[in-house]
């Protein structure tokens, strides 16, 4: 059997650990520690099963109107897409040239969300990393002097947790006007400022969001991008080039009632922020390395023990975090923020294996 040559040099994005073989306080995908809304139970009781017959609204008609009113902006400024990582690979052939027809490199952080590089390769798109700074942070500067066809940054950023405030954000979008800043807004509803009022000013600014993280969707795979209208049309010709029906209609239903009830995630948000903020002094008083944190995870790490050695530890001890391997991650593990009770357990354990 003859496959592709690309097949064979595709290094693929790894996702997080979903275990089966005992019960674990999971704190290694990012998952929201609280449940959707109430509203979102009642939408799903409120589907009418004869109609799954029928084809879903490939443009998301309803659920479009619901997140442009929600941003202040029009339906033609939203796209939707199965999750933000989908919203994301249709940005690379819809924004980015190959080499070989011209394409300069695509920018993106060193330490930074690992499906960008994926997505790159896939589509054999050039790429260069740029260097976090010694404390983690981004260089804004760094940006801004390398010829490029694209900026991406994950803002607040993953794994690190830091957030770029929007003047960096827009000090690159204003420094070339013909090339397009992607603004991964994944965990912004953890305390990290959106970037969505620039679009309204720029047209070369996207900015992609994702109901998985703020408002408890992971379940339902349900990203959108907010942007110019001649952006939303470039995906929406990549998306039909490739998938017409990318949202079910139970999950837009889903989508929209959850897209309504602000105050509820507002609460539950502003709740894994505050425990975040006493996980990190608790644990910085008791020698740990925490970096500051806009999102729903934090990035720590203790000198004289390797981030590896923390992960395996923990895990045999019942809690599940991430670890990333590398020079620049190494030693640090990447901890989603639970409830009060699963943090709890996860510093007494942590402090017990150190």
């Amino acid at each position: 059997m003859r496959y592709s040559k690309l097949i064979s040099v595709l290094k693929p994005y790894t996702a997080g650990e979903q275990p089966k073989d005992k019960k674990y306080i999971k704190l290694n995908t990012n998952e929201n520690a609280y449940p959707p809304s109430p509203a979102v139970k009642e939408a799903i009781g409120a589907v009418d099963y004869a109609e799954l017959r029928l084809y879903p609204d490939p443009e998301a008609t309803e659920l479009c109107g619901a997140l442009a009113q929600k941003h202040g902006v029009l339906s033609e400024n939203i796209f939707t897409g199965n999750g933000s990582d989908e919203v994301l690979g249709f940005c690379f052939p819809a924004f980015f040239d190959r080499k070989e027809i011209g394409g300069v490199p695509v920018l993106f952080a060193d330490v930074t969300y690992s499906f960008y590089p994926v997505y790159a390769n896939l589509y054999q798109i050039p790429y260069e990393v740029v260097p976090l700074k010694e404390d983690y942070t981004v260089d804004i500067e760094d940006y801004a002097a390398k010829k490029n066809q694209g900026i991406l940054l994950c803002n607040p950023n993953a794994p690190t947790g830091i957030a770029v405030p929007t003047e960096g954000i827009e000090r690159l979008v204003k420094a070339d006007r013909e090339r397009l800043v992607l603004v991964d807004e994944a965990y912004a509803d953890f305390g990290g400022v959106s970037a969505v009022p620039l679009t309204k000013k720029y047209d070369n600014l996207l900015v992609v969001r994702t109901f998985s993280k703020g408002a408890s969707l992971a379940g339902i795979r349900c990203g959108y991008a907010v942007g110019a209208a001649g952006l939303i049309r470039a995906l929406q010709t990549v998306k039909n080039s490739f998938n017409s029906y990318t949202l079910d209609k139970l999950t837009q239903k889903i989508a929209i009632a959850a897209c309504k009830d602000t105050a509820y995630y507002d609460m539950i948000n502003e709740r894994i922020s505050n425990i975040r903020d006493k996980a990190s002094e608790t644990l910085r008083k008791k020698g740990f390395t925490v970096l500051p944190s806009s999102s729903n995870f934090i990035f720590l790490k203790k000198d004289g023990i390797g981030g590896k050695e923390l992960f395996l530890g923990l895990r045999e001890r019942g809690v599940l975090v991430r670890y990333f391997a590398g020079a620049r991650t190494g030693d640090f593990i990447r901890v989603t923020i639970g409830t009060e009770d699963e943090t709890e357990i996860f510093i007494r354990t942590l402090c017990n294996l150190t």
